[in-house]
């Protein structure tokens, strides 16, 4: 068992990062001056609304104001993306849903359910279908007298197994209503494997260990293997303690459809998981799931044409049901904000702009300039390709000649793909694993959420990338990828 809890994976030839830094920081102290002075300037509006009258509105009165105004939205959570719905709200994943409930059904039993991975695209119903599965098993386990638990965790924000160990732990502890009595750091992961079956063994009969975004848990890189693997390993083999005696499964979720093939050879001989596989959602399916949730609105405010424009917007960026409900979402608070009385097709359009220009500055303003670099070299590849993708080999040697273009310290192509990796977290890209044979090697192939000109057009807001031609950066990108193999 792994007992290192200090897992880095930094890997760098030099870095702009301090410098950047520090620009940031004197950035930031200007910006907050001025935010500081329009704030006092908003405050004094904000009691004085008509000095021709003398008369006053305090902030108190406004949101009184406008909390007595109908609006449009009925049910917010309906248009939470990561809201456990109704499963007749449920679409068009009748065939998924049926296998994961058909193999987790055993807990009802006080048994042992399979090992289960969920693979497919982002936004495509695998963590819907598991939580509303596992919800609907723990409310009957409830009325059996069965303690069964779900203890669910998104990876991507873990960057070790002993942190991943302890969230679990963390997860376990909530849910039992108990307390966890080792600390995040400054033990060894051991200790952390033996309180979280401490907790589940007290306080379970059945637990199933849901790991979102499972792929994104690489862990350090001087190990044989990636910590998700090392994980799934220690988990699936915890059915061996002696001392435990609740049944343990694991419900693996992945965007890579490769993920196992990076699974250590013990880890794969352990977990032998029942493989299910999630595609887009099309058009017609985006459609009926916002029609499953169009409730969330209040009656009759919401035009023909709204939800048929949002599911083709979502269907345009891979079939994703996130973004077909945020648009909504979106949609429904612009119409508002301005007072309207229905939400109509504009509202859509302005939605669709706001949501794919927000995303792009949101990430882009608190990211480094190398990872801007990273990002843009990636984008400007996807941007010259049929498909939309920029293979990672490709994509590295744009970023070379961009800091080249620059002057700025470059990284190790290892470093810029984890960089890249990173940047997954905003879902701006997703990746896959692609190999053109045994003798070609490995490469990760890119895929942006959004257009990949709209990350160009607000990356070059960035005064030192805007130094660059943009001709000769699509000259550049056009040789590379001429000359992939």
């Amino acid at each position: 068992m792994d007992v290192n809890d200090s897992d880095d994976s930094s890997d760098r030839t030099g870095s702009l990062e301090d410098t950047t830094a520090t620009q940031t920081d004197l950035l930031s102290s200007t910006d907050a001056a001025e935010s500081g002075q329009s704030s006092s300037r908003m405050i004094d509006d904000s009691r004085s609304v008509d000095e021709t009258t003398g008369s006053s509105q305090s902030i108190e009165d406004m949101l009184l104001e406008f909390d007595e105004q109908k609006g449009l939205i009925r049910d917010r959570s309906l248009l939470d993306p990561n809201f456990v719905i109704e499963e007749d709200r449920i679409v068009g994943r009748d065939a998924q849903l049926k296998e994961v409930t058909k193999m987790l059904r055993v807990a009802l039993g006080d048994n042992r359910p399979p090992n289960l991975f969920l693979y497919g695209p982002s936004g495509t119903g695998k963590s819907l279908i598991t939580k509303a599965v596992c919800h609907n098993i723990s409310r009957i386990c409830d009325s059996r007298d069965i303690r069964f638990g779900t203890i669910e965790v998104n990876c991507q924000d873990l960057d070790t197994i002993g942190v991943a160990v302890y969230e679990l732990a963390r997860q376990a502890a909530d849910e039992a209503g108990v307390d966890v009595q080792v600390p995040k750091h400054g033990v060894a992961t051991k200790e952390k494997w033996d309180e979280l079956y401490r907790i589940v063994n007290n306080n379970f009969d059945s637990v199933v260990f849901v790991l979102d975004e499972l792929d994104m848990l690489v862990g350090r890189r001087d190990k044989q293997e990636p910590a998700f693997s090392r994980l799934l390993y220690q988990l699936s083999r915890s059915g061996t303690h002696n001392d435990l005696d609740a049944f343990i499964s694991v419900v693996a979720i992945s965007n890579d459809t490769k993920m196992m093939e990076s699974v250590g050879s013990r880890a794969v001989s352990s977990f032998t998981p029942e493989d299910v596989h999630f595609d887009d959602y099309d058009a017609d399916q985006l459609k009926a799931i916002l029609r499953r949730r169009q409730d969330a609105f209040h009656e009759d405010v919401l035009d023909d044409e709204v939800i048929p424009l949002a599911a083709a917007f979502a269907a345009q960026t891979h079939g994703d049901a996130r973004k077909a409900i945020d648009l909504m979402r979106v949609a429904g608070e612009l119409a508002e904000r301005e007072g309207a009385d229905r939400v109509r097709e504009e509202h859509v359009r302005a939605a669709q702009a706001k949501v794919e220009k927000n995303r792009v500055l949101e990430v882009i303003r608190g990211i480094s300039t190398q990872k801007k670099l990273c990002l843009y070299a990636t984008a400007a590849v996807a941007s010259q390709t049929a498909g939309g993708k920029a293979r990672s080999t490709t994509g590295y040697r744009v970023y070379q000649y961009l800091t080249e273009a620059i002057d700025a310290d470059q990284y190790h192509q290892e470093t810029y793909v984890n960089k890249m990796k990173e940047l997954t977290t905003y879902s701006l890209v997703d990746f896959e694993r692609r190999s053109h044979g045994p003798s070609s090697g490995m490469f990760l192939e890119f895929q942006f959420g959004e257009r990949p000109e709209t990350i160009l057009e607000t990356l070059r807001e960035d005064s030192r990338i805007a130094m660059v031609s943009e001709d000769e950066v699509q000259s550049v990108v056009k040789a590379q990828v001429r000359n992939q193999t």
